[in-house]
């Protein structure tokens, strides 16, 4: 299993309204469980399941929220896939604070939301690790103590699990090149 580390929340912005991914998968999710995602080839932040109540949503014991649609998502041994691209029967590993288990997805749904774009900075490194979450209550990251917490109350400061990585892919798999990405 590849390791994660931690990074330090950098900054919080609203973005604006764009196309969101869910991911609904075919079996039950802890609410300590998610994937890694991420804008860049960067590195990827830990996003939790749906698997808890908030004062707007019940809880989906089933779903990911994955965020912006041009996201990857890392699929583990080095490979990504953009969110875009995954398919109802593909299996997507789920991390958790005892490893990864793979999932096959049951459908993916894509709807208009508002978004923030959450930047961080990898621990003992100045590489920059971001994603574009939808601005919702229902969205939770892993913070460096294994526990959730929401988007909504994220502050630069705050220390979230991450999968840093370096870019370069082509159609998901990792490939030497000269890439800046941001």
């Amino acid at each position: 299993m590849e390791k994660l580390a931690i990074a330090e929340v950098v900054s919080i912005t609203p973005i604006g309204l764009g196309a969101r991914v869910c991911i609904d998968l075919i079996d039950e999710l802890d609410a300590l469980e998610g994937m890694l995602v991420g804008n860049t080839g960067n590195g990827y932040l830990s996003v939790l399941s749906e698997n808890r109540s908030t004062a707007t949503y019940p809880p989906r014991v089933f779903r990911l929220n994955g965020g912006a649609i041009h996201h990857y998502i890392y699929l583990g041994e080095g490979k990504t896939a953009y969110l875009s691209e995954l398919k109802a029967g593909l299996e997507i590993p789920i991390w958790s604070n005892d490893g990864v288990r793979k999932i096959a997805i049951g459908r993916v749904k894509v709807e208009k939301r508002s978004f923030l774009r959450v930047v961080c900075r990898v621990e003992g490194t100045n590489q920059e690790v971001s994603a574009t979450l939808q601005e919702a209550d229902s969205v939770h990251v892993r913070t460096a103590d294994g526990e959730a917490k929401p988007v909504l109350e994220l502050k630069a400061g705050d220390r979230l699990f991450c999968y840093p990585d370096q870019p370069g892919r082509h159609l998901g798999e990792k490939i030497e090149e000269e890439i800046e990405e941001y």
